[in-house]
């Protein structure tokens, strides 16, 4: 199997070299790295174009993750692809993990990423309108060439949120994922713990992702609506701790109820708007304009 890995940075140079150090430790003869940086101002480009373990380097100039897996995608050559950032390490038994599960038949593998506060160590799986869903880290996971090809990448009106938006896909079309405790990586990255939610963001993203794959569906709107309550709440004790305005907190009420309703709009829009069952109207075969530069020495 020749493993295609996608590695996002921004900013971040010094991290990205020990990524790329470990990541070299495991990786085969045949296999090859494709780090996709930007808009960086550090430095990066310099740096990687002077590594030998680098295959390919791709520069954009938009500051999303989704866009950068897609500019990604667009260069790679293996059976299969692994996503990192530049925050993560990967441990000895992570080449091997992804082989043994893909080679077993899995269509996607997934590891645990060690130490990072923002993210669970083990997939907690749940149900939507009565489909099955395995979350995915966008930071630790690997896809077999099919698999991405049939969902064109990952959706690029969603950032964050793309990797939910894509295991909703991954469980629409039965495709087997699975966790593999070899495929480990550790986190060097920092905690988003204290920084203030983007309230709007988040929830136009939810909207759009729920009403994308599922439409309109009572348990749709019953999701979204309670996790807007759940939320509102919070922030109202927040209010009454002295921690949060009153003014910030109607504001935040309105961001969240004006972003909902247009990612639900949007959402149905790219459900009943194109032809494709993948239902990715953003994805890697939408544009070819995301790399402003590329460095391949394959």
């Amino acid at each position: 199997m020749k493993l295609s890995v996608v590695l996002s940075t921004l900013n971040n140079r010094e991290r990205l070299c020990g990524a790329l150090d470990e990541l070299a430790t495991v990786l085969g003869a045949d296999d090859e790295v494709i780090v996709v940086n930007g808009p960086s101002t550090d430095g990066t480009t310099g740096t990687i174009r002077a590594r030998d373990d680098v295959d390919v380097l791709v520069e954009i100039s938009e500051r999303s993750l989704s866009v950068s897996r897609n500019a990604g995608l667009d260069h790679v050559r293996g059976d299969a692809v692994a996503f990192l950032d530049d925050a993560c390490l990967v441990e000895s038994g992570w080449r091997d993990g992804i082989e043994t599960a893909l080679s077993a038949g899995a269509d996607v593998v997934t590891g645990p990423v060690t130490g990072n506060p923002d993210s669970s160590e083990t997939m907690e799986v749940f149900a939507v309108a009565g489909r099955t869903v395995t979350p995915i880290p966008g930071n630790n996971v690997a896809f077999t060439v099919p698999v991405l090809d049939c969902l064109d990448g990952f959706d690029e009106y969603l950032d964050p949120g793309s990797t939910i938006d894509c295991a909703h896909r991954l469980a629409g079309g039965d495709f087997d994922v699975v966790s593999s405790g070899n495929m480990t990586a550790r986190w060097a990255g920092e905690s988003s713990e204290g920084e203030a939610p983007e309230w709007g963001k988040r929830y136009r993203s939810i909207g759009y992702r729920l009403a994308k794959n599922y439409g309109i569906h009572p348990a749709i709107l019953a999701r979204t609506l309670g996790r807007a309550l759940l939320d509102g709440f919070d922030d109202a004790r927040c209010v009454l701790r002295g921690e949060t305005a009153l003014t910030g907190w109607v504001r935040n009420g309105v961001d969240v109820t004006s972003n909902a309703i247009r990612g639900l709009r949007d959402g149905l829009k790219a459900r009943y708007g194109g032809d494709s069952p993948r239902r990715n109207p953003r994805g890697v075969s939408s544009r070819q304009d995301r790399a402003v530069q590329v460095y391949d020495r394959r």
